[in-house]
């Protein structure tokens, strides 16, 4: 199969902190490691005054953090309690794809978007077979199963869920972190051991 391509940074100088793309990406989930709360979040009072003008980009932004929170979150509740595609592979195991460091489980919420990811590599021809499952089993059954079952390049790596991978931005990144994977297989959870490199091997799908 065509080889998913890792998109994170690489060749930064020697000597600087090298910062792991699921940091990133956590981030943009507005999560940020463990859905620390935002500044202001639930500490204003009546009698905080207005932001002073100079602070006024920064109300912006933590306004415009707390919406992409909310929207997300919606997100992630909905796929929660839908019913949702799980493509597998002839040994009866979930497709997934090595990528950013990380193993992920791929989901699509209906045929036409498993269809878009098949005509998007190429495969539209073969037969995809797929289970139906909750969102929810994906996440706190699918994801640990997978978490725990990593043999040669792909042993001890984090896993989280890539929902409608064909669809581009109109998909949903789910990464393996506390508030989305149970704890145990999250990055920032109590069971981490180890720091995943952005570069770390080549994308590969597995059977």
């Amino acid at each position: 199969m065509t080889s998913a391509e890792p998109t994170g940074a690489s060749g930064e100088d020697e000597g600087r902190t090298r910062r792991s793309a699921l940091a990133d990406i956590a981030e943009q989930t507005i999560l940020r490691a463990g859905d620390e709360p935002l500044p202001g979040d639930g500490t204003e009072s009546a009698t905080t005054p207005h932001p002073a003008p100079g602070r006024l980009a920064d109300a912006n932004e933590i306004a415009r953090l707390r919406a992409h929170r909310r929207q997300f979150n919606a997100r992630l509740g909905e796929f929660r309690r839908s019913r949702v595609l799980v493509p597998y592979g002839e040994n009866g195991a979930a497709l997934t794809v090595e990528l950013q460091g990380a193993r992920w489980l791929l989901a699509f919420t209906d045929e036409a978007a498993l269809g878009r990811f098949a005509r998007a590599r190429g495969e539209a021809d073969r037969t995809w077979r797929y289970r139906t499952v909750w969102g929810a089993a994906v996440l706190d059954a699918g994801v640990p199963a997978v978490a725990g079952a990593g043999t040669g390049s792909g042993a001890g790596l984090p896993c989280g869920v890539l929902v409608d991978a064909g669809d581009g931005e109109r998909g949903l990144v789910l990464p393996p972190v506390v508030g989305i994977v149970p704890e145990a297989c999250a990055l920032n959870g109590p069971a981490v051991g180890t720091d995943t490199d952005a570069d770390s091997g080549t994308g590969e799908e597995r059977r």
